[in-house]
Formats: structure tokens, C-alpha cells, sequence
């Protein structure tokens, strides 16, 4: 199964924010508003103010997965940009989007839609319109590259353990079940270097449990677990997922990936028990 060719729209959404709808799949991005979902699911949990300040002067690894309308790449990018300049004012930031349709980024640079998706400021629309270009970008303190094309064969196409930072925010699980796979998060698994956390919206047990399978520590986010972080390590994580989760595991209706068949369940189901975070 291929990704979906986009149409996009600008759409008012239930909570009343501007956000991106994509007539073929019916699939509304970041329903809450750009700016909340990108906060409370992406930099917040990934701490990355806090890890770009620190950690020595190597380059931050930001993995961008689902550019989309550029909402969370561009708020990383601020966030760098938006730092001291000189020696010891921290890291700088390398993000890499990954993406197979630029329509949605289109549409949020188009003049007539620039205010409601953040982009009015002149340098950060600058910056994502060079990216959809050029397919890249450098500023002072952050390079921004793009990779255009099928996310597992991009992904398996960077070098192991060469990212920081996963945002994992592609299309749902209903609309593109290839990229929510064990053998996609693998290839996610591959590229993670020691340290690197990644962060989803998605809270759906067979999304956390192919986290598992695909060989990460996983954990909930959020004031309800609304949201997941994984990590190359549990310690990393604020709330790891207990023994309460793998009950919820047992008893579910969708436990596993698409890619996990019905009969392979009760043993996937014993190899999530024996991850190190739930010894």
C-alpha cells in the first residue's frame, strides 16, 4: 500500500482552529491547532529547548517525520534559531523531513493562508519556502534537509544511529497502516542512536505495542496518556507503560500492527512481555 496523493484545504476545525484537511483520506492535521499539538506532544516531551542548550556543540538530530504543513519542523527551527549566537550558547540543530507529498506545506505558504499557520514572520518563511524548493536550507544555527519520497526506503537510506530526536506524525494508522508496521518502526529503531527519544500523537495500544516489538523503551505522555514517547532507553522516559498497560495489551481488540498476523498474536504478545522495561 502506497501513501495517499493529497488534496489539501484549509478547514475550520471542531475545536475552532485553522487547520489542513486532505479531501482524499477526510484526515484533518492537527485538529486541536498547529501550535498545541506541536507543544504538548513534540517539544515539550522531547525536552528539546533543554537539549539544545546543553550537550556540547555537535548538532542536534531532529527526524521529522510527516512534514506536512511544516508545523512541527518550523517550531523546532524557532526554537534554534531563537538561541544565543557565540561560543557555548549550546547545539545546533539538524532536522530532516521526511515527507512523499509537499502539498500541505504549499498550501500553508500560499499568501492567503500564511497568518493562521505561523508563517507571516519573513525568515521562517524563508526557510520552508527554500526547503520545498531546494530541499534544503541552512540558517546560523540550523540546517534543514528534505527527503521526498517513501518514508521506510528514506529512512533506510540514512546512516544507523545518526538522529537525536524522532517526530513521528505521519497520516493515522486507518489511513496509512504501512507506516504504523513493525518493520516501519524498525527502520526508525535503526536510525535511533543511544539516547535518541521519539514522539508520537498516537496513543492506540497496537502503535505502542509495535514500538515495543520494533525494540524501544515506550511510555505515555500527557495529563491522560493521550499521547506516546519511545526511547532507546526506559530511563528516558517520564511514565513508562507498566504491568497495568500489558494488561489492557492482553485484552484488546487490536493489539498488534497490520503487519503482525492473527496467528502470530499470543507470540508477539509474549515477546512485548519480555522487553526489559516490563522485568
Amino acid at each position: 500500500m502506497t501513501s495517499p496523493h493529497l488534496d489539501c484545504e484549509v478547514v475550520l476545525a471542531r475545536s475552532g482552529a485553522t487547520a489542513i484537511r486532505d479531501r482524499v483520506t477526510g484526515e484533518i492535521m492537527h485538529p486541536r491547532g498547529p501550535d498545541v499539538e506541536t507543544a504538548e506532544v513534540y517539544l515539550g516531551p522531547s525536552r528539546l529547548a533543554e537539549r539544545l542548550a546543553t550537550g556540547g556543540e555537535e548538532p542536534l538530530v531532529l527526524f521529522d517525520v510527516g512534514l506536512g504543513a511544516g508545523s512541527n519542523a518550523l517550531a523546532a527551527w524557532r526554537l534554534s534559531e531563537s538561541r544565543p549566537r557565540g561560543p557555548g550558547a549550546g547545539r545546533p540543530l539538524d532536522i530532516v523531513s521526511f515527507e512523499h507529498d509537499l502539498s500541505a506545506l504549499a498550501l500553508a505558504l500560499d499568501e492567503r493562508h500564511r497568518a493562521a499557520f505561523g508563517l507571516t514572520d519573513a525568515r521562517a518563511h524563508g526557510a520552508a519556502s527554500a526547503l520545498a524548493r531546494d530541499g534544503h536550507h541552512e540558517a546560523y544555527r540550523t540546517r534543514w534537509r528534505l527527503c521526498l519520497g517513501d518514508l521506510r526506503e528514506a529512512l533506510e537510506a540514512e546512516p544507523a544511529g545518526s538522529a537525536d530526536v524522532v517526530f513521528w506524525d505521519p497520516f493515522s494508522r486507518e489511513v496509512t497502516p504501512e507506516l504504523w508496521t513493525v518493520a516501519c518502526l524498525r527502520a526508525a529503531r535503526r536510525v535511533c542512536r543511544d539516547g535518541c527519544t521519539l514522539h508520537t500523537y498516537s496513543a492506540a495500544t497496537a502503535t505502542r505495542s509495535g514500538l515495543v516489538l520494533a525494540g524501544f523503551a515506550v511510555g505515555a505522555d500527557g495529563a491522560r496518556g493521550e499521547s506516546t514517547s519511545a526511547a532507546v532507553h526506559a530511563s528516558d522516559l517520564a511514565s513508562p507503560l507498566d504491568a497495568r498497560w500489558l494488561l489492557r495489551l492482553s485484552r484488546s481488540g487490536a493489539p498488534f500492527p497490520t503487519d503482525v498476523a492473527p496467528e502470530a498474536h499470543e507470540a508477539a504478545l509474549e515477546a512485548v512481555r519480555a522487553a526489559p522495561q516490563f522485568r
